[in-house]
């Protein structure tokens, strides 16, 4: 590699953190990945995952230290709630040539639309929307597992483990993903009460696709789950549309499961993204796709 300006896109989410590494033409070097790194859960350990898929992708790319000065990071992390946590991410990662944080909502949403103005809804093990509408970004929900997140992976099987247990107690309906989930426990209630109370979004978002599979197969709580999800992600997709977004992206896992429950209208809405939230982070700090640049020529 020559000493010419390197841009690295790092999305940081609840799940798994993904880095990717351009050249000043936009063409992709390198690619690595790592943990959670949701600085709202434990910002501690979210950098030190951060530190090393940094570190991973500069030693597949052959670079030192002396190259942080010709690298560009742009972080898009879960977690991220104002200028303040930006900045804390910002100062961890010193001596590189820029250096910016956003939450991964707003990458995201640069990626579907390849920075040009639009809405997205993110539907992982989390959920969000964001509208990037003249200059001003706008993010609704997004407030966490204990005060948002609707419609995403954790919620949805916060909501299956929930039934489980009343199902146990006879004070619910069961079904087959009632008893799949008592079984994932052998039956045992005390240890399902035990691995609920240090579980954290991811382990419960773990749980979302055998209610898929589930609902699937007609089975009626199973329904009901997916259902109220798939209302959750529409009340976003209308918040996008309400703020000026024109077009709005769906992206993350749960998103694309929940399609069939989707009302019409909202699924016709919901388009696919053009580049994924770690292209929107390079995106973010001026760094280019060679798929871009391409079709600009």
């Amino acid at each position: 590699m020559t000493g010419a300006p390197l841009t690295l896109g790092v999305d940081g989410g609840a799940t798994r953190c993904r880095a990717r590494l351009r050249d000043a033409d936009g063409k992709a070097l390198i690619e690595a990945s790592g943990a959670a790194a949701n600085i709202h859960v434990d910002f501690a350990a979210a950098i030190a995952v951060l530190r090393a898929v940094v570190g991973e992708v500069m030693d597949k790319a052959g670079l030192t230290g002396a190259d942080r000065a010709r690298i560009a990071i742009g972080f898009g992390l879960a977690g991220i709630e104002d200028a303040s946590d930006a900045a804390r991410v910002v100062e961890a990662f010193p001596d590189y040539r820029l250096v910016r944080a956003a939450n991964d909502a707003v990458t995201a949403c640069i990626g579907a639309h390849a920075g040009a103005d639009g809405g997205l809804v993110i539907a992982g093990t989390g959920s969000a929307a964001i509208a990037r509408v003249k200059g001003r970004e706008t993010i609704i929900g997004g407030r966490g597992f204990t005060l948002g997140d609707d419609g995403a992976g954790a919620h949805i099987g916060l909501d299956a483990l929930r039934a489980a247990m009343r199902a146990f107690d006879r004070l619910g309906p069961a079904s087959p993903l009632t008893a799949d989930i008592i079984g994932r426990f052998d039956g045992d209630a005390v240890a399902m009460m035990r691995w609920a109370r240090d579980a954290r979004p991811g382990d419960f978002g773990a749980f979302a696709p055998g209610v898929f599979s589930r609902a699937a197969e007609g089975d009626r709580i199973a329904l009901e789950i997916a259902a109220r999800a798939a209302g959750a992600i529409g009340a976003l997709t209308r918040g996008a549309v309400a703020l000026g977004a024109e077009r709005v992206a769906l992206v993350g896992g749960a998103g694309e499961a929940l399609r069939p429950y989707l009302e019409p209208e909202i699924a016709a809405r919901l388009s696919a993204p053009l580049h994924d939230a770690t292209d929107g982070a390079i995106l973010m700090v001026g760094g280019v796709i060679a798929a871009q640049r391409e079709a600009a020529q």
